[in-house]
């Protein structure tokens, strides 16, 4: 069965560097972000991405997070593949679950979720997931 989470998040940090630049103001850079994050999913969560930017300042990017907490109550870690997209206002984030990665009392959570934020609060989640 099919559980609806939904929640917020904070960003903690947030270092980027550009590694590559590209033709115009286009780059490729590397960010190592943290998170905290309150309500049905709560507790930290460290990530490393990949982004690639446009000349426009818009930008796609990919990468993994380890969030460590609660889902629902139920204690553990898991891994998020993250994809997503920033149009220069807001981010847009594609998160699942990466099979297996999941710890402890959340060991076989599965599922996907989507966290969008703008320059300013409010951030939110959702994540729809099942757990055995």
């Amino acid at each position: 069965m099919t559980t609806a989470a939904a929640g917020t998040f904070k960003v903690g940090s947030w270092d980027e560097a550009t590694y590559q630049e590209l033709a115009g103001d286009a780059k490729l850079t590397r960010a190592t972000i943290t998170m905290d994050y309150l309500g049905d999913v709560e507790g930290k969560g460290s990530s490393e991405l990949l982004m690639c930017y446009r000349a426009d300042g818009t930008a796609t990017y990919v990468g993994f997070e380890l969030v460590t907490g609660s889902v629902r109550g139920k204690r553990g870690t898991f891994v998020a593949e993250c994809r997503g997209s920033f149009d220069g206002a807001q981010s847009k984030t594609l998160w699942s679950v990466v099979p297996e990665s999941a710890t402890d009392e959340l060991q076989g959570l599965c599922g996907e979720g989507t966290l969008v934020a703008g320059h300013e609060p409010p951030v939110s989640l959702t994540f729809d997931f099942q757990t055995p």
